[in-house]
């Protein structure tokens, strides 16, 4: 389950030119870039040195913590024997802190008896670009899996990856500040229910992996969200944003058992078309408990650019089974999201923007009955497909209610109260108004009276 946000390029010709951004590890100066957003009710789980006073982790609820470069940071879970429980987490470097292309994290999930269960780890990359950092570990029960099958405790483990120290772009190492080497932290664990009764573990082979046609409807105007619990709501179609050099954005898409999700991003030109940014902009789509399904990008020259996600296979239940990614990572319906990152050297080369950006979504196969859970899963409805959230406008800003992203519970009931209420005011008012109106319509209409009474017509 190793990734890395690095993607290959063709940068053969663009080593010729010599202007092209390919930094050392050196400091960005970032544009004005919104803070990463975390849950509303985001619970505080201090990390620990060690299993010895681990904090509990419960599956529903979300936590923020902190890294330390160097230190592994040790999480709990109590664990029944019978559920999958998947934990994301994110990692947040400080906008323009000074970063080596190995800097990351990694994450895994260990029993009491220090069986690694799973691993996983995640790197800035060849960009370098501060940018929201997410991997994940999880305990699956799985047919003939021997492993972490138990009911118990169970210890998440982040550690951060890299040496903590680079070349910089004269060759000598380059500490990091004590500000670069703590990064804020975002956990989310997620526990899924098992099967009402056994299913099928054969993965099928056929699926259509022809490259779809991006959709070329008139654009709506979005404001994508500052993180995954904010991430804007969008559906099939063609959105329109902004973003600025060292920006991340989050859509969400509600994707159905049976579907398949195709995405494409457009980043409009600059003022300027001399230099080259290598890796310049990500997509990454991600599943609903947040491991990466696909990644890819591309480089930028201040002309416009358009990437593609490569063609992924229709959510399946039976996926898991799967030997590889991104079929293995297609398990779940639920909320699949779509990150874009734009790297904050494009604003040394073309300016701090903010750039035009196009986002086309489409959604390919049919929708077909879920899987059968035997219960619940934790938080509910997590991998259900409900009413899709209100699409946020343009103008909402990134910490609207609009760009929220609570899905499809229907939202804090504490503002359905206050929406019960102002529709209630609201009609109060109109009923005060409209006696208002007719009791000055009856005097209008006595004084009318009384003036043709003293001044008789003929």
């Amino acid at each position: 389950m190793w990734r890395a946000v690095e993607r290959s390029a063709v940068v053969g010709a663009v080593l010729c030119v010599a202007s092209a951004v390919l930094p050392g590890q050196v400091a960005v100066a970032a544009p004005s870039v919104p803070s990463y957003a975390f849950a509303d009710d985001v619970r505080s789980a201090p990390a620990a040195t060690g299993t010895t006073g681990a904090a509990r982790l419960e599956p529903g609820a979300t936590y923020r913590s902190s890294l330390q470069d160097e230190e592994k940071a040790y999480y709990r879970l109590e664990l029944d024997g019978t559920s999958n429980v998947y934990v994301s987490v994110t990692a947040i470097p400080r906008a323009g802190a000074t970063l080596s292309a190995g800097d990351g994290i990694s994450v895994s999930v260990q029993d009491a008896d220090s069986t690694t269960c799973s691993s996983d780890s995640v790197t800035v990359g060849t960009a370098r670009s501060p940018q929201p950092l997410t991997a994940w570990g999880a305990r699956e029960l799985l047919p003939g899996k021997g492993l972490c099958q138990k009911a118990g405790t169970y210890y998440v483990v982040v550690e951060h990856t890299g040496s903590g120290s680079g070349s910089g772009s004269g060759g000598g190492e380059t500490d990091l500040s004590a500000a670069d080497r703590l990064w804020d932290l975002e956990l989310a664990p997620v526990s899924e229910s098992p099967l009402a009764k056994a299913a099928a573990t054969s993965v099928p082979e056929a699926w259509d992996s022809a490259t779809p046609t991006p959709p070329g409807d008139e654009p709506v105007a979005v404001r994508g969200g500052a993180g995954f619990t904010e991430a804007a709501a969008v559906e099939q179609g063609v959105r329109s944003d902004e973003i600025v050099p060292g920006q991340t954005l989050f859509y969400k898409v509600p994707v159905d058992w049976g579907r398949q999700l195709s995405a494409t991003v457009d980043l409009g030109s600059a003022d300027k078309t001399s230099g080259y940014v290598v890796d310049a902009l990500d997509l990454t789509l991600y599943n609903p408990v947040r491991a990466t399904v696909k990644e890819t990008g591309t480089g930028y020259g201040g002309s416009q650019k358009s990437v593609s996600l490569p063609p992924v296979p229709p959510v399946r239940y039976v996926n898991r089974y799967a030997p590889t990614d991104p079929t293995k990572s297609l398990r779940f319906a639920g909320s699949y999201y779509l990150v874009v990152h734009l790297a904050a050297q494009v604003a040394e080369s073309f300016g701090e923007g903010p750039y035009g950006l196009t986002l086309r979504v489409r959604l390919g196969g049919s929708t077909q009955a879920g899987p059968g859970y035997a219960r619940q899963s934790t938080p509910r409805g997590f991998f259900d497909v409900g009413e899709p959230d209100p699409e946020p406008s343009a103008g909402a800003g990134a910490g609207s209610a609009d760009a929220s992203g609570d899905g499809p519970s229907g939202g804090d009931p504490a503002m359905k109260a206050v929406a019960v209420g102002g529709i209630g005011t609201g009609s109060a008012l109109l009923m005060v108004l409209g006696v208002w109106t007719l009791t000055a319509r009856r005097r209008a209409a006595a004084a009318q009276m009384r003036v043709n009474a003293q001044n008789p017509t003929a």
